[in-house]
């Protein structure tokens, strides 16, 4: 009997949601209620520094606006830090991390990355880094095809947990994950680039890997990621068009629909990750720069 569908959207509360991250919430939305799934909104608040619970329930709401609703009750990362340092121990336990003085300055010299174990002194402010390896993986994804991740682990060593003692999404999403018990992750593709990480905690904690898809990323006519680092802006709650052209990007047709149940309707009938085979990237179209 194969395990339910479970699927989520775990958006940052660091700016209100654009155009992009809504590209991103349809296609794991309509994944998760295409395989007559549950799809869940998770808010991953971890980092304290730059999140606000004003730009979390403004996420909300616009995704409410779209018909977009959480099959089960909204958790924020932020109330799971015991969780997080739980698994941080395992991981000190099993000699994976070490504690870094290392400055972002000092490491210019390694192109920011972090490729050796550092002599540091715990008495002074701290990060906790993943020792890097020479563990390999090779991951079939749906849409980007066989990925394959060679040499990955051995170039940095990821921080988990940082000076100013906020946990990293790293650590937090495949302990959030587990927990909720998801199943599937639909994301963009520019999380590729940590998918190894990932799967080598999964592989640490002994703990069963999710089925990964990354879609096409937005980028802008410049070729830069529809962001809220690149100062996208907050789309209109509750608009058809807007919503009818974030379809689009999704190889879907739902210009008929007279209505936002409608469109997702129609949607969920059209949804075919195998359209989108071998797109990491989609270039806005000229028509659509209003909506970033």
């Amino acid at each position: 009997m194969s395990t339910p569908y479970r699927g989520r959207f775990a958006p940052s509360p660091t700016g209100p949601l654009h155009f992009g991250s809504l590209v991103s919430a349809l296609a794991s939305y309509l994944d998760a209620k295409q395989k007559n799934g549950r799809w869940i909104i998770r808010i991953e608040d971890v980092d304290g520094a730059r999140c606000t619970p004003f730009f979390a329930q403004q996420i909300i709401t616009t995704l409410n606006s779209y018909q977009l609703y959480s099959d089960e009750p909204i958790l924020y990362q932020s109330n799971f830090s015991a969780a997080y340092e739980a698994k941080l121990y395992e991981l000190k336990k099993q000699l994976k991390v070490f504690p870094c003085n290392c400055t972002r300055q000092s490491l210019t010299k390694h192109n920011g990355h972090h490729p050796f174990i550092c002599q540091s002194d715990t008495s002074r402010p701290h990060s906790w880094r993943l020792k890097s390896c020479q563990q390999s993986y090779e991951y079939q994804d749906p849409i980007q095809g066989r990925l394959l991740f060679s040499n990955d682990l051995e170039i940095t060593s990821p921080v988990l947990k940082r000076k100013d003692g906020y946990f990293s999404y790293q650590l937090a999403v495949v302990v959030d994950d587990h927990q909720q018990n998801i199943t599937h992750l639909v994301r963009g593709a520019d999380l590729i680039e940590t998918t190894a990480q990932q799967l080598y905690l999964y592989e640490l904690f002994g703990w069963v890997t999710p089925s990964i898809c990354h879609i096409p990323l937005i980028v802008n006519l410049s070729g830069d990621k529809v962001s809220k680092q690149n100062h996208a802006q907050a789309i209109k709650n509750g608009n058809l068009h807007t919503l009818i052209r974030a379809l689009h990007y999704l190889k879907i047709n739902v210009t008929n629909a007279t209505s936002i149940n409608e469109a997702l309707i129609l949607a969920t009938q059209q949804w075919n990750p195998s359209k989108l085979i071998s797109i990491d990237k989609i270039k806005l179209e000229e028509q659509d720069q209003d909506l970033i």
